[in-house]
């Protein structure tokens, strides 16, 4: 685990780590402090009295990436799980991954995210419809053999397979399984292995979140330009899976434009839902209707332009060669420029 400036959710995580259902003979914990400036390093100096816990203190600020490949240097395990600070683990979530590896062809084991409590259950709105979608199509890549990538929250790696991170690399939970597959291992996904995560962060750190992520889609075709030849087994899910929806937001405009420009009474009525429906998102982002079949459908429409214009900010600071900068580990991504 990476973390910077964590002091709000750093006790409660290692309270969970500590609390898991895994032999303790068997589990250590490795973190590294990445320059960071508030008690985080005073939080993780208490616990460095049990030889089961690492701890590396970066002075200066050198990145996730950096952090990463520390890490990964250091630990000892033949299995090596990837977590964040904000994300609770579930009792017997590590387990569960491990028990995967006991098949030589799995490489790497994903789990998965649940946004909402572990108690009330998982959220029905916003960003919380939106995962459920996205765990749908992991779950049928893992039937087909291999997912293209993990659960950033919840992730294992055979030791063995790991490969250093090139420097600001972004989406590690990407890059790390998709060298896995190359190496001709599985990547696979285990929705039984579960960590916990708030649904609805506020829509400004949404957005700056998405747009990192999507930064990162452009980024990997940068740091990994076979991921588009036949050297990777998964180019079509590749594809379909983290490129297509980028194209998304112009197939969008240009729909719009050509209802708008093109005479006819069908194409009217078609510009007609396409302008309610945007008009819906806007209510959803002001969160005026508050209950009923009206304000699910309005936060359902706030999501899914949230997510296409955070895809056009993404595409733009690629072309303009801004880079995504990684400001705190699980919490607050800030967008340079």
């Amino acid at each position: 685990m990476v973390v910077r400036n964590e002091e709000k959710f750093l006790p409660r995580k290692l309270r969970n780590l500590w609390g898991v259902n895994y032999p303790g003979e068997s589990l250590e914990i490795v973190v590294v402090s990445d320059g960071s400036s508030d008690s985080t390093n005073q939080i993780l100096s208490e616990h460095t009295t049990s030889p089961r816990f690492r701890v590396i203190f970066n002075p200066q600020p050198r990145g996730k990436a950096a952090g990463l490949n520390a890490a990964m240097s250091a630990v000892r395990g033949d299995i090596v799980m990837f977590t964040d600070a904000r994300q609770q683990i579930e009792r017997d979530a590590i387990r569960i991954l491990v028990e995967n590896f006991a098949d030589p062809d799995i490489g790497c084991a994903s789990g998965e995210l649940m946004l909402g409590d572990a108690e009330s259950g998982e959220s029905e709105r916003g960003m919380g419809v939106y995962w459920r979608i996205e765990k749908a199509v992991r779950e049928l890549e893992s039937a087909a053999g291999s997912v293209v990538g993990a659960t950033g929250a919840i992730y294992a790696v055979r030791r063995k397979l790991l490969v250093s991170l090139p420097p600001e690399t972004i989406l590690d939970d990407v890059y790390i399984p998709m060298h896995v597959v190359r190496r001709g291992a599985r990547v696979i996904f285990d929705p039984r292995a579960r960590a916990w995560d708030l649904p609805d962060q506020g829509t400004a750190l949404e957005f700056t979140r998405k747009v990192r992520t999507l930064s990162g889609n452009y980024q990997l075709l940068q740091l990994a330009p076979w991921l588009l030849t036949s050297a990777n087994p998964l180019r079509f899910q590749f594809v379909s899976h983290k490129l297509l929806r980028l194209v998304v937001p112009f197939a969008l405009l240009a729909t719009l434009l050509a209802s708008l420009l093109t005479p006819g009474v069908f194409y009217g009525g078609v510009a007609i839902v396409q302008l309610t429906f945007y008009a819906l998102s806007l209510i959803g982002l002001a969160h005026v209707l508050r209950r009923g079949p009206l304000a699910r459908v309005a936060d359902a429409a706030r999501t899914f332009v949230l997510l296409n214009a955070a895809a056009a900010v993404a595409f733009a600071n690629f072309a303009a060669g801004r880079k995504a900068a990684w400001g705190r580990s699980t919490t607050i991504e800030q967008i340079e420029g």
